[in-house]
Order: C-alpha cells, then sequence, then structure tokens
C-alpha cells in the first residue's frame, strides 16, 4: 500500500508557475513509474505527465512545453513543475503511482494509488 500526498497547489495568476510536489508513504525506487493526472469541473480525468526516468517521461501534448516532471527516488517524492499557467490549467492535480507499468504500457486496468488531489487555480 502507498500513500500519496499532493502538495503545491494554489491559485496563480494567468502567466504565473506553480510546483506541485507528491510525497510517498513509501520507497518509491520500486515503482516502475508515478505521474501527475489532472481533473477540471465537468471533465474526466486526464494525464499530464508520467516518469519511470530522469530521462523516460511522457507528457500530454498541453503540457510539453510548460511542464517539467521529476522524481526523487532518495526523497520519496514527485514534482511537476508548471509554467505560463492558463485559466484552463484550472484542475485538481492528482499524483499517482504506477508499480507495475501497467499505465505506462497504456492499459487501463492494473496495481495503481492515487493521492488525495491539489487544487489549482489560474485565474486574474
Amino acid at each position: 500500500q502507498v500513500q500519496l500526498v499532493e502538495s503545491g497547489g494554489g491559485s496563480v495568476q494567468p502567466g504565473g508557475s506553480l510546483t506541485l510536489s507528491c510525497s510517498a508513504s513509501t520507497s518509491i525506487a520500486p515503482i516502475y513509474a508515478m505521474g501527475w493526472y489532472r481533473q477540471a469541473p465537468g471533465k474526466q480525468r486526464e494525464l499530464v505527465a508520467l516518469i519511470r526516468t530522469s530521462t523516460d517521461l511522457k507528457y500530454a501534448e498541453f503540457a510539453k512545453d510548460r511542464c517539467t516532471i521529476s522524481r526523487d527516488n532518495a526523497k520519496n517524492a514527485i514534482y511537476l513543475q508548471m509554467n505560463n499557467l492558463k485559466p484552463e490549467d484550472t484542475a485538481v492535480y492528482f499524483c499517482h503511482a504506477d508499480p507495475h507499468g501497467s499505465f505506462w504500457f497504456g492499459m487501463t486496468t492494473g496495481l495503481q494509488y492515487w493521492g488525495q488531489g491539489t487544487q489549482v487555480n489560474v485565474s486574474s
């Protein structure tokens, strides 16, 4: 069982930046992939970014130029740096753990863990 706790959300003006953090209750070193998803009001949860290693990353198209995901196995944490935030980035951001790589390889079922989410609001 892995418990994930996100932090770093908040309110920011368009063009601003935020860095989200996700702390795990256990070592994340054995976890195949971790990532960030988001869910805006009235919309389905969507992928933001996944990380397996520092060089093996996946980004949603909207996140490619504005987001950076990173992973620190020593701290049992992952991060999402978001720049040039837009109002459409307003959502609850969730940390995700994919211990066996099921979701990394495109499957829709498998062992997974979610955090409780952190709210990001982008408005002027």
